[in-house]
């Protein structure tokens, strides 16, 4: 049941790491830390995306700065209580890390696959240039009656089949994992940038109740 649900958040991503460890979190004794990772897009721009690692899994004292590394592992939400509202704060949490040497400047991977389910009902729109755009949050299961928040957002005709999704709609997506920069308005003068992460879908698809049926019937 549990090797199950892991299957349903699976990240892949290889990139420089472009910041020092930073403690995050302790667990039954074990030391959780935060890096950031610079993975290359085709676009010749980038994303930095967050990587939680156990002090087991990399020595969290020495610097990793300016080293490549490959991560596999699952992307991972929690709510942070801030401002008297809760954000929620996304990152990927490896379970293998390995450092790499660094070869060239080819497109380095960034590939997500998540199966779960729509839990707010998604938001379409159109740019001003008139590219279709949908935004779902996606609720993936973790055990122990977790779960995962993960927006993701949709372009073209993939925005418009996502518009029909009703809350509870039961959705498998492939995609790569994207920062995005924005500003928040703190008062009438008081700006702050941000970024937010979210997955940029590139294959969405739609598992049917009877399809659900037929596979438990099987077993």
């Amino acid at each position: 049941m549990t090797d199950k649900v892991f299957d349903n958040n699976q990240v892949v991503i290889a990139g420089e790491v472009v910041s020092d460890f930073t403690h995050s979190h302790d667990v039954f004794g074990e030391g959780f830390y935060l890096m950031d990772i610079s993975v290359n897009r085709l676009s010749e721009t980038f994303d930095i995306i967050p990587v939680m690692v156990s002090e087991r899994l990399m020595d969290v004292k020495t610097s990793c700065k300016g080293k490549f590394v490959e991560i596999n592992g699952q992307f991972r939400s929690y709510n942070r209580h801030e401002d008297n509202k809760n954000r929620l704060v996304l990152s990927v949490f490896a379970r293998e890390v390995k450092v790499c040497e660094k070869t060239g400047e080819e497109q380095k991977p960034n590939y997500i696959f998540l199966d779960g389910f729509v839990c707010k009902q998604p938001v379409y729109r159109k740019t001003p240039l008139g590219r279709e755009i949908a935004d779902i949050l996606l609720a993936v299961n973790r055990p122990y009656g977790k779960s995962d928040y993960i927006p993701c957002i949709c372009w073209g005709r993939n925005a418009r089949f996502a518009d029909s999704f009703a809350v509870g709609a039961h959705l498998q997506v492939c995609g790569r994992i994207q920062s995005r920069e924005y500003q928040k308005k703190l008062s009438e003068t008081e700006f702050e940038k941000r970024v937010a992460y979210e997955v940029s879908v590139s294959k969405l698809d739609l598992i049917e109740k009877e399809e659900e049926t037929a596979e438990i019937s099987e077993n």
